[in-house]
C-alpha cells in the first residue's frame, strides 16, 4: 500500500531529543523552543514566534488576545477544519460562514464583504494547501471596517503572498507541525505574532497567565497569576524534532515541489480533456507543496476513483465536509448556500504527498486514474 502519508525522519531528529532529555529540561521554553524561536523570528523574519502544543491552541490564543466575547460575530471559510472556527467558538462567537472562490478552495474575498455587520469583530482566513489567500483584499476590508485578521496558517510554512511570508500579514498567524505537515514534530504549532502589542500578554496567556516569562527573563522578582491563559507551551523534546525538521527546509520543500509537479505535469491532459480540475495558483501566490489535490466532476465519481485507488494499494483522502452542514452547526445556519465550497467538500480528492514518496509512485498513481477515467 502507498500510504497517504509518512512521517519523516531526516537525520538529527533522535540526536537532538536524546540532548533535550541529557540537558535536564524537558518541559516548555527549553534549550529546543528558544532555538525554534530564533529561527522564525531571525531567519524567517517573524515580529514574534510562540511555539505551541498545536495550531488549534495557536488559534485559540488568538482568540483571547483579540477578546473575543459572547455575541462577537466571526467570519471564517466553511471549507476548514474545525480548530478554525472552534478557538472562536469557545469564546462564545457566532461564525459567520463565507463561501470559497470559484478557482480554489479559498475563502472568496467578496462574499467577505457581504457579511460584515456591526458585530464583526474578525475576519479568519485559511491558506488552503499552503496557497495564499488575496491578502490585499482581505487587508483592505479590515482596515476599513476596524476588524482584525487572523491567518490559519497551518498548512502554509515556507509559503508566500506576493513578497510577504503567509502568517506575517494579518494581526495574527497559527502554523501546524501536525505530521501530516511539510515540517513536523507530531504535534505542535506556532503563533506569530505581528504587532508589538500583544507580544507581552500573549507571553502570559501561553503560561496559564502567569508573567512567568518575564520572571525568567529576569524583569519581574516573582511572578503572579495577572490575566487569563492556559497551558499552551510544547515539551522541549517535541521543539527538538522540530528544529531537526526547520535546519532541513529547503532539502524538504525542494523534494515536495518536485513531486508535486510531477504529479501536475502527468495529470494535465486529464485537465484538458474536461474530465478533473488541478490546483490553481494564483499569481499573487507560491506555492509550498503541502498537498496535491484534485477536483473531481461530483461526489459518486470521487467516491469510486478513491475505492478504486485503495482496491489498487493506493490510500487517497478526501477532505473537509462543510462546516455549515456539520451535525453541529446545521440547524444554526441560516445563511445563502456556499455552493463553491460544497463543490470541494463533495468533489475533491488528495494524493499521497510525502518526502520519501518516489517519482515512480507518482508515475502508478497517474496511471491509475488514467486508467479509471479511461474505462469511465
Amino acid at each position: 500500500m502507498i500510504p497517504f502519508n509518512k512521517p519523516l525522519l531526516v537525520n538529527n531528529e533522535i540526536r537532538y531529543i536524546t540532548d533535550s532529555v541529557a540537558s535536564g529540561k524537558i518541559s516548555g521554553d527549553g534549550k529546543y523552543t528558544k532555538l525554534c524561536h530564533k529561527f522564525f523570528e531571525n531567519e524567517q523574519g517573524f515580529k514574534k514566534a510562540l511555539l505551541t502544543t498545536s495550531c488549534t491552541d495557536a488559534l485559540e490564543m488568538a482568540a483571547i488576545l483579540i477578546d473575543i466575547k459572547p455575541g462577537d460575530e466571526v467570519i471564517a471559510p466553511s471549507y476548514t477544519f474545525v480548530s478554525t472556527v472552534n478557538a472562536f467558538v469557545l469564546r462564545g462567537a457566532k461564525i459567520i460562514f463565507a463561501d470559497s472562490c470559484s478557482d480554489n478552495p479559498n475563502i472568496d474575498p467578496n462574499h467577505i464583504e457581504k457579511l460584515i455587520t456591526s458585530k464583526t469583530k474578525a475576519i479568519v482566513v485559511v491558506h488552503y494547501a499552503g496557497v495564499a489567500c488575496d491578502m490585499d483584499k482581505i487587508m483592505s476590508i479590515a482596515s476599513k471596517n476596524s476588524l482584525f485578521v487572523v491567518e490559519d496558517a497551518a498548512q502554509a510554512i515556507d509559503s508566500y503572498y506576493k513578497d510577504k511570508r503567509l502568517g506575517s500579514i494579518g494581526d495574527f498567524g497559527a502554523f501546524s507541525f501536525h505530521e501530516t505537515k511539510n515540517i513536523i514534530a507530531g504535534e505542535g504549532g506556532l503563533l506569530t505574532i505581528n504587532k508589538d502589542q500583544y507580544v507581552r500578554r500573549a507571553e502570559i496567556i501561553r503560561e496559564k497567565g502567569t508573567n512567568r516569562t518575564s520572571f525568567f527573563r529576569g524583569e519581574v522578582d516573582k511572578y503572579g497569576w495577572v490575566d487569563i491563559g492556559s497551558s499552551f507551551l510544547p515539551s522541549d523534546i517535541i521543539a527538538a524534532y522540530l528544529f531537526a525538521q526547520l535546519e532541513n527546509i529547503e532539502l524538504i520543500q525542494t523534494r515536495r515541489k518536485e513531486l508535486w509537479i510531477r504529479y501536475y505535469q502527468k495529470l494535465s491532459t486529464l485537465e484538458l480533456s474536461n474530465k478533473i480540475l488541478l490546483p490553481v495558483i494564483p499569481d499573487y501566490a507560491t506555492n509550498n507543496a503541502h498537498m496535491f489535490y484534485m477536483v473531481c466532476r461530483n461526489l459518486d465519481e470521487r467516491s469510486r476513483l478513491i475505492a478504486f485507488l485503495k482496491d489498487n494499494k493506493v490510500s487517497a483522502v478526501f477532505h473537509y465536509i462543510s462546516l455549515h452542514k456539520s451535525p453541529y452547526f446545521e440547524g444554526e445556519y441560516s445563511g445563502e448556500p456556499l455552493l463553491n465550497c460544497e463543490k470541494y467538500s463533495d468533489r475533491l480528492v488528495r494524493l499521497p504527498l510525502f518526502y520519501e514518496l518516489k517519482f515512480e509512485d507518482v508515475d502508478y498513481i497517474v496511471s491509475l486514474i488514467n486508467q479509471f477515467y479511461t474505462e469511465e
